[in-house]
């Protein structure tokens, strides 16, 4: 069992000597394939410098997962591997896929197979417009965007059954299956009503349920069932395609967004457009329980096409490596690494929209100053992407 399945009765967890924050963290660093060494290698230092300047220790194990590892071995991940990461505090992933290996082959079988063993039950995809970062929404303004786009995890499409039959003949035929259980969407909307009520107290549910009516009717009946008990949180419904629109119009209108797996899939990366970019966005793992560890990543891809170039941008890395840290409780660590990017960023712009170019490490290694140069996160604005002190509030819900 994890160090974070202990954990106090305010739902933030214990480190590894019993007590709130100040020990020592072990932390699974699988930097997958493509970039993903690249950017988890600065989030890692970034990390490391935290746990440095508020009291802490962090113990990182690579583990050698990803492409090269099963052309080599025919592996994706095997028994031995999953216990071991069982035990570890948290994990932090760089990038799967590789033109090598068929689409989905890595992807199912080392991303989906740590979500369902672990059962990191909510995805959870904070997106704010950073002050200096462009973003192609024209004259939208920080003051305008700042949402979490919260994903049920486990089911839906992703873990479905389906079947292909007459594969390459006039007569093929596939099938592909959606699950909806209310245990699995009543834990992630109550995840999404507790983390509004510490942001703005808004949720919105996006869903299908004109066309999609019985996985839609479960939605519904779960999401009008836990607001009663947030009687100060609003609420309301928008089928996902209105809320594709009402993002890119009016999207100060959001707070706390709760999908199942496929539109939310879709709609954090509509959400990270807007914010700038894929680069910059982080992506939580959440197991509920702290049975298990939790996993934190970058939402990019592996884009092989730049691999050793320094073109790769960490920011998302960075701050996924930030939600970590948070999540484990160690609040002040975690806003010192976001707004340190965030001011990085903000002279800097943000990857790909006209934002003077740096490498991967002079970003990370500029990330790492500005932190050393302020030292207590007391002078840090704090609302930043909330979500790595909330995270942890939150993670008792089952």
């Amino acid at each position: 069992m994890s160090n974070v399945a202990q954990a106090s009765k305010d739902g933030h967890h214990l480190n590894s000597e019993g007590e709130l924050g100040g020990g020592t963290y072990r932390i699974a660093e699988i930097g997958g394939d493509g970039i993903g060494p690249e950017v988890t290698d600065e989030a890692r230092e970034c990390m490391n410098v935290a746990a440095e300047l508020y009291g802490f220790d962090l113990q990182f194990e690579k583990f050698d997962l990803g492409a090269d590892h099963f052309l080599a071995t025919g592996e994706l991940i095997d028994e031995t591997t999953l216990m071991n990461l069982r035990g570890h505090d948290a994990i932090l992933l760089g990038a799967v896929g590789d033109p090598r290996v068929e689409s989905g082959v890595l992807e199912k079988g080392l991303i989906l197979k740590i979500r369902s063993a672990f059962v990191q039950a909510v995805n959870v995809r904070p997106a704010r417009l950073i002050p200096g970062v462009i973003s192609p929404i024209r004259k939208l303004t920080p003051e305008r965007f700042n949402v979490v786009v919260i994903r049920e995890n486990t089911e839906g499409m992703y873990a479905g059954g389906g079947s292909l039959a007459h594969r390459g003949t006039p007569w093929a035929v596939a099938v592909q299956q959606s699950i909806n259980t209310n245990l699995a969407v009543s834990r992630t909307v109550r995840f999404a009503f507790e983390l509004a009520a510490r942001r703005r107290n808004h949720v919105t549910l996006c869903h299908k349920t004109n066309v999609l009516t019985d996985a839609g009717r479960i939605w519904l009946d779960a999401f009008d069932e836990v607001a009663i008990g947030y009687p100060d949180v609003s609420h309301n419904y928008l089928h996902v395609d209105a809320c594709c629109v009402h993002l890119l119009e009016r999207p100060e209108q959001f707070d706390v967004i709760v999908t199942e797996n496929l539109f939310g899939d879709i709609l954090s990366d509509l959400t990270a457009g807007i914010q700038g970019g894929l680069g910059l966005a982080p992506s939580g793992n959440i197991n509920l329980t702290g049975e298990a560890p939790s996993m934190f990543e970058p939402v990019h891809g592996s884009a092989p096409d730049i691999v050793g170039t320094g073109r790769a941008h960490p920011g998302g890395a960075i701050f996924a490596g930030a939600m970590l840290l948070g999540h484990l409780g160690e609040v002040d660590a975690a806003c010192s690494i976001e707004q340190a990017l965030v001011s990085v960023l903000g002279s800097q712009g943000g990857p790909g929209k006209g934002g003077t170019h740096r490498s991967t490490h002079e970003i990370g290694q500029m990330t790492i100053d500005e932190m050393r140069r302020h030292g207590d996160a007391s002078e840090w604005d704090m609302s930043g992407f909330s979500v790595t002190a909330i995270s942890s509030s939150v993670s008792s819900i089952e």
